[in-house]
């Protein structure tokens, strides 16, 4: 059997690539006993693939039973799956058989998967992996033969992370994936639902068939189509029975598509959609970000080179301007401990004279401000045993300035 008999056999419409391989994938995993994770948004189809699987597959004869994991009560969940004992809690007045019982030799399809409590996923794991597992107040062990296919519209790794989902678990289940496309990426088979599903309700409503302009068509594909082929179908009958005219313009498709203004793509992030992202969605939304960043970046270097060239310029003027301020206190300094020595000496003149003139010798001294300065080092270099550092701060000029003058002046 080939593709387009499964189509046929099992009414799936549309021609997409993606379609074409999950049903492709569908078929040749149905011969095995191997676990299949279907994966998908919600309103895709994904509870024809189960059946596919189960009916092209040696278990076809046996029983098929389809489970909805997130339809059950979390305190009845394991009654439901595997069974209980007459007595084992408050309202079991007689043994019952779980699902995994009933359907020994056959499929058990688990929808909505990722909604089981964690108690109740310790438990599907050991059926996966031993055949085995006990009724609720029982500990007698029971094996069963059951091929499992599961499904959920969940991010199940992300459930992970959160502690939603057993990662065992999960690598159990996924032995082979089946991923099935929304409808925006099998845009080429919008058109086509639309038409079969016109026809059936034309049909059952005993009405002529709805048909759409161009422009209709093109708003019909370009749609995100959140509820996917569940909300098509929805609005395809609701536009049958509330329309007089049967042929369909934009104008009139327009008032049954909710956030139209939302319909065009690609989609780059919606937050009302963000657990129901396609590949693609997620890959313009990374695309998109990253340009983002790069310009923030871009912004970012800019910024810091020009504070960077300011603060460079401004630190060049501050140590120019201590130089000169460095050199200006020195020659203040030197200045006044001359002028100092002048008083000092007067003043001593001046006693002598009052007591006894006795005549002096008079021996001439640098009046040069270039020979005082060198003095000065030279005497606080003396006073601090040559401690260049000590002698700096004792003139009140940098340990660095200190060093130049003595290199200049060649003081030993």
């Amino acid at each position: 059997m080939d593709v387009q008999n499964v189509k046929q056999r099992f009414g799936i419409i549309g021609n997409s690539t993606l379609l074409n391989r999950a049903i492709d994938v569908a078929m040749q995993v149905a011969s095995t006993d191997l676990t299949v994770l279907i994966t998908g948004e919600s309103g895709s189809g994904k509870e024809v693939f189960p059946q596919i699987i189960h009916h092209l597959s040696p278990r076809k004869h046996g029983n098929y039973i389809a489970v909805n994991c997130g339809a059950i009560p979390e305190g009845t969940i394991d009654s439901e799956l595997f069974g209980h004992e007459k007595g084992s809690f408050t309202g079991a007045h007689e043994a019952r058989k779980g699902y995994f019982e009933v359907a020994n030799g056959g499929t058990i399809f688990l929808d909505e998967v990722a909604e089981l409590p964690l108690s109740t996923q310790v438990r599907l794991l050991r059926v996966l992996e031993s055949g085995e597992f006990m009724k609720v107040g029982s500990s007698k062990m029971i094996k069963t033969d059951v091929r499992v296919v599961a499904a959920t519209n969940v991010n199940v790794p992300e459930a992970i992370e959160k502690g939603k989902f057993r990662q065992d678990l999960y690598y159990r289940l996924n032995s082979v994936p089946i991923y099935i496309p929304p409808l925006r990426e099998r845009k080429e088979d919008i058109h086509l639902l639309f038409r079969k599903f016109s026809a059936d309700f034309a049909e059952k409503y005993r009405m002529p068939p709805l048909r759409l302009s161009e422009s209709a068509v093109q708003m019909l594909e370009n749609y995100r189509w959140p509820g996917n082929v569940r909300q098509l179908k929805n609005i395809t009958e609701q536009i049958s029975i509330i329309e007089q005219d049967k042929q369909i313009d934009a104008e009139s498709l327009h008032q049954y598509l909710p956030d139209t203004n939302q319909r065009v793509l690609p989609v780059l992030y919606d937050k009302n959609q963000e657990e129901h992202f396609s590949e693609r969605d997620l890959l313009y939304k990374v695309l998109f970000d990253m340009r983002s960043d790069i310009n923030d970046l871009k912004q970012a270097v800019i910024q810091i080179l020009d504070n960077d060239k300011v603060s460079m310029e401004k630190s060049r003027a501050i140590l120019v301007k201590s130089a000169d301020q460095e050199h200006l206190n020195l020659m203040h300094h030197n200045q006044d401990n001359f002028e100092h020595e002048v008083k000092i000496m007067h003043h001593r003149d001046d006693e002598d004279k009052s007591e006894e003139f006795h005549p002096t010798e008079v021996i001439e001294e640098s009046l040069s401000l270039q020979d005082k300065e060198k003095e000065m080092i030279r005497k606080a270099l003396e006073k601090h045993h040559g401690k260049r550092k000590d002698a700096a701060d004792e003139l009140g000029i940098s340990e660095r300035t200190l060093y130049r003058k003595i290199k200049e002046y060649k003081i030993r």
